[in-house]
């Protein structure tokens, strides 16, 4: 089968969008199916089997930016490439953003499978009623990737949606060489953007032992602020963008990771990225987290935007082993059942039943 599998995102810039797409490609051909991914690349191709459709653009969304390609020139190239690749099947990541997937949806090449990422509400979804009515309606089948995602889609969109929580490569965490550490370390790494907490971590900092190290990953419009509010505390260490070779090697050596978004998370990729790690997790008590993460299980989450009740709970996983390796060892066996060769399966069969119907016709 002649997989395509399209992202409106950029590929060669961070983000969970495109790690799950990239992730899926990989572990497509792995079980023996030709697939290429197409998307918006600033820059060479992250990896192999990309078709680039051009540069990118910042639009603000759900709290964050992101970089779509909605220019026509995009959107010829991958009218070009559908025709002239002939897939059996085409799988649109968040097939409603403008740009790529849009444009797939809309030229209709073969067969299309939509999966939903987003939560939290679209102002899109609201206001270009009912064209992305219309749109979707051109899906084959409808995916969310949680119920929050799924929600959100079937309250602007109407129509049924198959549940297809998100995948990691299990190998690539469980296997990586831990980062060394030079005391007791936390690990945060995500957009710094308001909705990713990381000021709450940084407030909590302050009540924590001196000992205490905190690594920083990642960078964005909050950064030059929350660095300029933490300069005087030489115990936290500011990385910036990470390739994903260190970020698996900082959650395999860190004794903590910390996830203390606020809001807007769909589903908690990373969570199963540190279990996957062994690494203990404390984080806010989200619906997109909870997806995966288990309280007082595999996770330790405590209500966010919350400094003082985070703090505690980082001093608590820190200070107590036996609670840290307990949490650790239900998160591995919690990660397994989310390994990507698993999902890739789980698609395989989807795309057997649209194109079985689409033969039938």
């Amino acid at each position: 089968m002649r997989i395509a599998l399209v992202c409106p995102y950029s590929l060669t810039l961070p983000g969970g969008v495109q790690t799950q797409v990239l992730a899926l490609a990989r572990a497509l051909r792995a079980l023996g199916h030709p697939t290429r991914v197409l998307g918006p690349c600033d820059g060479a191709p992250p990896d192999v089997g990309i078709t680039p459709l051009g540069n990118s653009v910042p639009l603000a969304a759900n709290g964050s930016m992101a970089p779509i390609a909605p220019d026509p020139a995009c959107a010829l190239r991958t009218i070009r490439a559908l025709r002239d690749e002939q897939f059996d099947v085409v799988h649109l990541h968040e097939p409603l953003v403008p740009g790529p997937t849009m444009t797939a949806l809309l030229f209709d090449a073969a067969p299309m499978v939509g999966t939903f990422h987003a939560a939290g509400g679209s102002a899109a979804y609201k206001w270009l009623r009912p064209g992305t009515r219309y749109a979707a309606r051109r899906l084959s089948l409808r995916c969310a990737v949680s119920e929050d995602a799924r929600c959100m889609a079937q309250h602007a969109l109407g129509g049924e949606y198959v549940l297809v929580h998100n995948g990691i490569d299990v190998a690539r965490f469980a296997k990586a060489t831990p980062w060394p550490t030079e005391g007791p370390t936390i690990f945060f790494v995500g957009r710094h953007e308001p909705r990713k907490g990381l000021s709450v971590l940084l407030e909590a900092m302050s009540s924590l032992p001196p000992e205490v190290r905190l690594w920083v990953g990642g960078d964005g419009p909050e950064t030059d602020v929350l660095r300029a509010r933490t300069r005087r505390d030489d115990r936290i260490e500011w990385l910036g963008a990470i390739h994903d070779d260190e970020k698996a090697r900082r959650l395999r050596g860190a004794d903590v990771f910390c996830a203390p978004s606020l809001y807007g998370e769909s589903f908690g990729v990373v969570l199963l990225e540190a279990m996957a790690a062994h690494a203990p997790i404390v984080a806010s008590d989200l619906p997109g987290y909870s997806n995966v993460a288990r309280s007082g299980v595999d996770a330790v989450l405590v209500p966010p935007g919350d400094p003082e009740a985070l703090g505690n709970a980082l001093r608590s996983v820190l200070a107590d082993s036996r609670l840290a390796e307990t949490v650790a060892v239900a998160a591995d066996a919690r990660a397994a059942e989310f390994a990507m060769d698993r999902l890739a399966e789980r698609y395989l069969e989807l795309y057997a039943e649209v194109a079985g119907r689409a033969r039938k016709r």
